[in-house]
C-alpha cells in the first residue's frame, strides 16, 4: 500500500500549481497561482510556498499575472515569503511577476518589494533573465546518467567526491545510501537519461535526481518478514530515502520531475 510522500507537489490543489526548470547548474521554481484570492487559496498557497522552500531551489518565481486580487488583499503573503526567502541558507531569491496594470504591483512597490530582496516584474520572461543573472556560483556537483546498472555506483561516487571536497565526511555513508536508492528508483522505473545534482546546503546536502518520467514516487509501507525469515534488504527503496533524510520529495518539471533529499547532521539528545 503506497502513503503519501512527505514534500510532493502533485498540482491536485485548484489554483496552484508548481514547476521546476533546471538549467545546466541552477534550479529555478515557478509557482503560479491564479483566479480570486480568497481564504482557500491563501492555504493552499501558503502550503505550496512551504513546499517550494523546503524544495530549496536556487530561485522561486511567483507568477500572479492570472491572480484576482483587486484589493491587494495577498500583498502580506508575498512579504513573508521574501521574509523567509532570505532567511535560508542559502538564501533562496525570490521574485514575483505583476502585470503593471494591476493594484498588487503598485501595493508591492509600495511596500518596497521591489527592492533587490523582492523584484517585482511584468512577465516571467523577464523574471527568468533577471533571476539567472543574480545566481552567485554554489558549491554543486552535477552527472548525466544512462538509465543502466553503472547509474548507482557512478552517483555513489559523485556523492563521495563532494563529501570529501567539502570536508563533509560525517555525511558520506548516510548521502550515498540516498543517493543510490533515488538512482535506483529512477532506473528502474522511469528508464530515461537521469541528471544527478549534489549541492552543498548549509550544514547539509541536497541530493537531486532528475529523470524523464512524469509519474510521481510512491513510499510503500513496509511488508511484514515472513515466520522465521528477515526482510530481504535489497531494493528498500524510497523507505531508505525516508528514514535516512531529514527531508525529500518531488517536483514536476517540463520534462518530467526531480526526487530530492536533504541529509543532515543527525541531532544528538543531551
Amino acid at each position: 500500500m503506497a502513503v503519501s510522500t512527505p514534500y510532493l507537489h502533485d498540482d491536485t490543489e485548484p489554483g496552484v500549481s508548481v514547476r521546476v526548470d533546471i538549467g545546466a547548474d541552477t534550479a529555478v521554481s515557478l509557482l503560479t497561482v491564479r483566479g480570486p484570492w480568497d481564504e482557500r487559496l491563501r492555504r493552499t498557497t501558503s502550503v505550496s510556498l512551504r513546499r517550494c522552500f523546503t524544495d530549496h531551489p536556487d530561485a522561486l518565481i511567483v507568477d500572479l499575472s492570472r491572480l484576482l486580487d483587486p484589493r491587494s488583499e495577498s500583498a502580506p503573503t508575498w512579504t513573508v515569503a521574501r521574509t523567509v526567502a532570505a532567511e535560508l541558507r542559502p538564501p533562496v531569491h525570490l521574485a514575483l511577476c505583476v502585470p503593471p496594470d494591476l493594484p498588487l504591483a503598485d501595493r508591492m512597490q509600495g511596500l518596497g518589494a521591489g527592492s533587490r530582496f523582492l523584484p517585482v516584474f511584468a512577465k516571467v520572461r523577464q523574471a527568468r533573465v533577471a533571476v539567472a543573472g543574480r545566481l552567485p556560483g554554489a558549491e554543486r556537483m552535477i552527472a548525466v546518467l544512462r538509465p543502466d546498472t553503472d547509474a548507482p555506483s557512478t552517483a555513489r561516487n559523485l556523492v563521495s567526491d563532494a563529501c570529501l571536497a567539502w570536508g563533509l565526511a560525517h555525511l558520506l555513508h548516510p548521502s550515498r545510501l540516498v543517493m543510490s536508492e533515488l538512482v535506483t528508483n529512477a532506473v528502474e522505473h522511469a528508464g530515461t537519461e537521469i541528471r544527478v545534482v549534489v549541492a552543498w546546503r548549509g550544514t547539509g546536502l541536497h541530493l537531486s535526481v532528475g529523470d524523464g518520467s512524469p509519474r510521481m514516487p510512491h513510499l510503500l509501507r513496509p511488508p511484514r518478514p515472513r515466520q522465521g525469515r528477515p526482510l530481504d534488504e535489497r531494493g528498500r527503496g524510497l523507505r531508505a530515502v525516508h528514514e535516512t533524510a531529514e527531508l525529500w520529495g518531488a517536483v514536476p518539471t517540463p520534462e518530467g520531475k526531480v526526487v530530492w533529499a536533504t541529509v543532515r547532521p543527525r541531532r544528538t539528545v543531551a
